[in-house]
């Protein structure tokens, strides 16, 4: 039984047990109990559409009532005899949520018709009356319980008037998630698409994403997500209460969003995902999040860090809090809590897997917009939260929330998980060189963690780099008063001299899946004396998270001569015909260089990411974009391999385009040089700026990603 007959069927029980006589209401389909108060109602409107157009929740539709809280919402009335008379009438109502409903657990409220409606309170009064209509206006407070609520009128008896939804509201300054900028809120409640960053430090690319947060059957997804999440289902009344909590919410969701612990949403897999869609197909969260609730809350497979994070925040934005998708590129996995990552190589330049912690090449959270009244002022605003699996926090796979704030002050013993979030932004890389015979030498090298922190601009499809929002300027007093802070010993250490040989790994421009080209180690001798050295330069296919794959380039000069002050650039060619069986969907070569000088024994070691780049995909929009009006979108990819496609696929889908579905256009194979061609057809239901998102798969070219913004007329 999903959340919605659930629920009806309670609150049924509840006006049964009165044992009242019953009349059919008939717009809302639920009983009117008829007693001896003055007013005999026939039946209550909800005013759907209006509401829901005021409360800024229309897109869901306008077949039920979903209003925010903190702002009234009207109903009327409409009486079978009789008329309300000011100062004589007097009725009061009941709104509960919940499985069992209790005043002392703010689920359950009573409250009398007043002259006016209260902001702060559950509270209705009289808008206007004539003749056989009464119109109310009613109003929740800003810190109520969000969730499904009953509305029941008491005259003597008990009226049934219906049911709404209550969510969230961040235009209302007594609400803890109030966002004051109107543009922030479009973006970051109201926007159901974006973009999210990937790809390397150095090569940063992007994908556009479907939130689709008021697509048909999202927001009921979203509620079930709370009603199956395993606090619920061992304490109900206690989960119901704390609701009203944006900081609660966030953490549950955070926790549901994977399946580690519970019945969550998504199974996360970084390596062969041939049981399930690879992370990287989605296109959106729609699909996901009406998966996992039409089959039985069963975990959908499969997501990586962007789907976990986008899926978090398709559910937070359509309970009504701001929040956004944030990139951090070389972000660190401290799985010790000592702000140390530490990597291990073979005197060949091979990584040694010795611990857990890990470099990855990006890693995806959100951020959710609240205030902070558990800490102490000055940390409200963008708290961090992080649903992709990877450390229990109080025994449970989830993370956050944690103010922004807060890491960049470096306020570790702040709720929730300040230490591992600090360590993404902070940690220290250290590397070991272990030789044959087990000893083992420190590597001179140098990598900062936590660069470029990324989040799409307000309005804008543009990146917007965030990173001094967690971090001071490096070498800054205030960083270094942080790491003090922090007990941060290692950042705290003063650097040791530079060698006299510096190496570095250079790339050219345009590295494009298919082709073939040249990668550089350069090293520089900074001495008045020639060196002699052995460098190892080796290329191995990646993925994002940092594991390795198999080798597609190798060099090993064992006597290589560098004269005095020069420099040196040793190429290493990439041929298309090794790499292409060698690198995964996440177009990644991870490159490393190891230099060994015989004289002083020093070693240095230098590492980077390189992403190769998919081909276009050319979208064309054939016709007028109108409301309710079918549309047409050609959509071409040019194969740029040496060889034929095989099993193409384009798999389109787009808020409010596609009826909240994926169109699928497959082509058998396309030729080297030609294009894969496809047109698909979509009627758009509401007006506006869209996004048209689509993915390209096949047998050699996998999940490349394009979009198209469409402004929908009137």
């Amino acid at each position: 039984m999903n959340g919605t007959n659930s629920t009806a069927t309670t609150l049924s029980c509840k006006v049964q047990k009165q044992q009242p006589t019953v009349v059919q209401n008939k717009q809302l389909n639920h009983p009117r109990i008829t007693t001896m108060a003055a007013l005999d109602i026939e039946r209550c409107e909800l005013e759907c559409e209006i509401n829901n157009f005021g409360h800024r929740t229309y897109l869901n539709g306008r077949d039920r009532l979903i209003v925010r809280r903190g702002q009234p919402f009207t109903i009327t009335l409409h009486l079978r005899s009789g008329q309300f008379q000011p100062g004589v009438t007097t009725f009061s109502f009941v709104a509960e949520t919940g499985p069992c409903p209790c005043e002392s657990a703010g689920t359950k409220t009573e409250f009398s018709l007043s002259g006016a409606v209260d902001l702060n309170q559950w509270s209705a009064a009289v808008s206007c009356h004539s003749g056989n209509t009464v119109s109310l206006s009613i109003c929740s407070p800003p810190d109520a319980r969000i969730g499904r609520y009953s509305l029941t009128m008491t005259q003597g008896g008990s009226t049934r008037l219906g049911d709404f939804i209550l969510l969230f509201n961040p235009w209302c300054p007594g609400d803890s998630v109030y966002m004051e900028d109107e543009e922030e809120l479009k973006e970051y409640v109201l926007t159901q698409d974006g973009l999210i960053f990937r790809g390397t430090e150095k090569h940063i690319t992007h994908c556009a994403w479907n939130f689709g947060q008021f697509e048909p059957g999202i927001l009921d997804a979203c509620l079930q997500l709370l009603d199956m999440n395993p606090k619920y289902l061992s304490n109900a009344d206690q989960d119901c209460s704390k609701r009203n909590d944006p900081i609660y919410v966030s953490r549950v969701v955070s926790a549901m969003i994977n399946c580690n612990d519970d019945k969550g949403v998504l199974a996360g897999n970084w390596g062969d995902c041939s049981d399930g869609v690879s992370p990287m197909s989605w296109n959106g969260s729609v699909e996901i999040l009406r998966n996992w609730s039409g089959l039985a809350c069963q975990p959908v497979k499969y997501g990586q860090c962007w789907v976990f994070a986008a899926v978090s925040c398709t559910v937070l934005r359509a309970l009504g809090i701001p929040s956004r998708v944030v990139t951090n590129f070389l972000s660190a996995h401290d799985s010790n809590s000592n702000l140390i990552i530490e990597r291990y190589y073979d005197e060949n330049g091979t990584i040694i897997k010795k611990t857990r912690d890990s470099i990855w090449n990006f890693h995806c959270w959100v951020e959710s917009w609240m205030t902070r009244p558990d800490l102490k002022p000055g940390f409200d605003g963008w708290q961090a939260s992080d649903p992709t699996p990877q450390e229990r926090s109080e025994g449970v796979f989830c993370c956050g929330p944690i103010s922004v704030k807060a890491i960049k002050e470096g306020e570790l013993t702040f709720k929730y998980d300040a230490p591992f979030v600090f360590a993404e932004v902070n940690a220290d890389v250290v590397c070991w060189m272990q030789r044959k015979d087990g000893s083992q030498e420190k590597l001179s090298f140098f990598n900062r963690v936590g660069q470029r922190i990324s989040t799409k601009s307000v309005g804008k499809d543009v990146r917007e780099d965030i990173t001094h929002l967690y971090k001071y300027p490096e070498g800054s007093e205030e960083e270094r008063h942080v790491f003090e802070k922090a007990n941060h010993q290692n950042k705290l250490l003063k650097p040791k001299p530079a060698p006299g040989l510096h190496l570095k790994i250079k790339v050219t421009e345009g590295m494009r899946n298919g082709c073939d080209f040249d990668v550089y180690a350069v090293v520089t001798n900074n001495t008045p004396k020639p060196k002699l050295c052995r460098l190892m330069f080796c290329a191995r296919a990646a993925r994002y998270n940092s594991t390795v794959g198999e080798e597609c380039g190798m060099k090993d000069l064992l006597n290589m001569q560098i004269p005095p002050n020069e420099e040196k650039q040793i190429p290493l060619r990439l041929n298309y015909s090794k790499y292409c069986e060698a690198i995964t969907e996440d177009n990644l070569i991870k490159l490393v260089a190891l230099l060994i000088d015989y004289e002083t024994k020093d070693a240095m070691l230098a590492v980077r990411d390189i992403y190769l780049e998919n081909p276009e995909i050319k979208i064309k929009i054939l016709g007028e974009p109108k409301q309710d009006r079918q549309l047409a979108a050609e959509i071409t990819l040019k194969n740029p391999l040496s060889e034929p496609l095989q099993g193409c696929l384009f798999c389109v889908e787009g808020a409010n385009l596609t009826d909240g579905k994926a169109i699928q256009e497959p082509i058998a194979s396309v030729s080297p040089g030609q294009e894969a061609k496809v047109k698909v057809y979509f009627t758009p239901k509401q007006s506006g700026l869209r996004k048209l998102v689509v993915d390209f798969n096949s047998n050699k070219l996998r999940d490349v990603k394009g979009y198209r913004n469409i402004i929908i007329g009137k």
